[in-house]
């Protein structure tokens, strides 16, 4: 009976207790973790938003030999826009709102994105444009912006645009996304900020 009894002794109430502390201390440490991230991930999800219908749109605008308007409205969606020909005919193709409560905004004091993979002039044409505090940068002031059949990126007036688009959540620097466009090859890039510096995507 003895030896019964020792054989079917279960967990002590001291060994219950460090087994639900430590399950506490990592409960702890994973809800700070996903919460401290969530900016982030929120900031990568509308980066992904914008870099898809940018994509989307160049595309459309080559294989239908099409302009494509691509328009930020509310301050939180993109949509892109076909010009019919012959015009003024516009038709909406979509329109994606930003998730999680990301906008078109801009921190000013994060800098701008750099743009490594372009030559000399090509960067210090797309840098001036960054020099204000705007979310949406393209260059001179335009009031439509749009990929052409060639796959470039410009204005009303076929002028090539380059420029940047911020996102971000109010006061959540970790949030801060950016897009740049290279209007005469219509070259898109996605930059993240880790913190100290922004790093291509």
């Amino acid at each position: 009976m003895r030896k019964r009894a020792v054989g079917q002794a279960g967990y002590s109430l001291i060994e219950l207790m460090i087994v639900l502390g430590v399950l506490g201390v990592l409960t702890g440490m994973t809800v700070i973790t996903i919460g401290s991230s969530k900016p982030g991930l929120n900031g990568d999800g509308a980066m992904r938003v914008v870099v898809s219908q940018m994509n989307q749109a160049k595309q459309l605008a080559i294989t239908q030999r099409r302009n494509m308007r691509v328009t930020f409205t509310n301050n939180n969606s993109v949509q892109i826009v076909r010009e019919e020909v012959p015009g003024p005919t516009l038709t909406t193709i979509s329109s994606v709102p930003f998730e999680g409560g990301l906008q078109l905004l801009r921190i000013n004091s994060l800098g701008d994105p750099p743009a490594p993979e372009l030559p000399s002039p090509a960067a210090s044409a797309i840098l001036p444009a960054l020099s204000t505090s705007t979310a949406v940068a393209f260059g001179a002031a335009t009031s439509q912006a749009r990929f052409s059949p060639e796959g470039t990126f410009v204005d009303q007036d076929g002028t090539a645009l380059n420029g940047t688009l911020f996102i971000a959540l109010p006061n959540q620097v970790m949030s801060a996304r950016a897009v740049t466009m290279f209007g005469s090859t219509g070259r898109i890039r996605a930059f993240r900020w880790d913190g100290s510096s922004w790093k291509v995507v």
